[in-house]
């Protein structure tokens, strides 16, 4: 079952440029099926009721996202992960653009 996240009402901003999602050896993991690369952004998200930072991970290209604008996701999936006695959630997005004509920081 995926879970996804309803973001409507919700302002999402980059706080870290995209990063290569790396394996432990320093290489860049791919996405299984397709090998499409997969890529880590820091988004800050805020609602009425506050705010959070999470990672969310996308595949295939580079999302073309800078720190400070704010950004749209398609469809954001929470992964909840237990490993080794630590847990948490992972999310995922199949696209993860910038909101158009707006930016946080003026």
């Amino acid at each position: 079952m995926k879970l996804y996240v309803i973001t409507e009402g919700k302002q999402l901003q980059a706080t870290k440029d995209p990063a290569p999602k790396n394996d432990p050896n320093g290489n860049q993991k791919t996405e299984k099926g397709t090998g499409r690369p997969m890529w880590s952004t820091q988004v800050f998200v805020l609602d009425n009721t506050g705010g959070e930072i999470i990672t969310i991970t996308t595949a295939g290209e580079k999302p073309d996202v800078t720190v400070g604008q704010l950004v749209a996701v398609e469809q954001l999936e929470a992964i909840p992960w237990a490993t080794n006695g630590r847990n948490g959630v992972a999310f995922r997005a199949s696209s993860l653009k910038p909101k158009t004509g707006t930016s946080a920081a003026k």
